[in-house]
């Protein structure tokens, strides 16, 4: 599937980090309770959460999830306002291509497992290229549906580089389709925004080429 993406109305809650998450900030539960609906689910499966090999299991898990969804305490504000004037003239597009990134979808909360492919065109000034991939990876750690995270990408560098175009394309393969429900396995889902300049037939066929060499 291929999905055009138009700017996202929540550009703004994004890149202040007022999202949904924010409203429940004083709501968020202690670490033991996390840890207890752990051993709940573990019950709910048919185990048993006190046998040996499970008994560390919710500390585990806990502690991954902080990894797994760290993207919610990041803001790409903090990831993209450095950026540079010396580069001797250079006007032309950057791409940054097969940026792998790991994610959840926010449906069945099972493993996103894709790459990005990121570009802009640079309005005077340009960002350390491991900011673009920082920049994935800060939506990427998050519960994601793949054309919000395509468009969420796409917002943060527009606006926070001012630049002249970009264009955003994930190609990801979702577990929510290989490990339960239609079980396609091989199968993967190709989104893509592009802003500005990259809406113009020339800098889109120039990006595609940059992307599949």
């Amino acid at each position: 599937m291929d999905a055009v993406l138009e700017r996202s109305p929540d550009l703004g809650d994004d890149l202040e980090l007022k999202d949904a998450t924010a409203d429940h900030a004083s709501a968020k539960p202690t670490r033991e309770e996390a840890e207890e609906a752990v051993r709940t689910l573990l019950r709910w499966a048919g185990e048993n959460p006190e046998r040996e090999g499970l008994l560390e299991t919710p500390k585990r898990v806990t502690k991954a999830y902080l990894e797994f969804f760290k993207g919610y305490s990041q803001n790409p504000h903090e990831i993209l306002s450095k950026t540079f004037e010396e580069v001797e003239g250079y006007n032309d597009m950057v791409v940054v291509k097969d940026i792998p990134f790991e994610s959840h979808c926010e449906h069945h909360m099972v493993p996103i497992i894709g790459k990005a492919h990121v570009a802009y065109m640079p309005n005077g000034r340009v960002v350390g290229l491991s900011k673009l991939a920082r920049t994935v990876d800060l939506f990427a750690k998050r519960l994601q549906v793949q054309e919000k995270m395509t468009a969420q990408i796409a917002d943060a560098i527009e606006q926070e580089l001012q630049a002249e175009g970009v264009a955003v394309v994930i190609d990801a393969a979702h577990h929510c389709m290989t490990m339960r429900g239609v079980h396609k396995h091989d199968t993967t889902t190709v989104t893509h925004s592009f802003r500005g300049c990259f809406n113009e037939s020339k800098f889109e066929k120039r990006f595609w080429r940059a992307v599949q060499g």
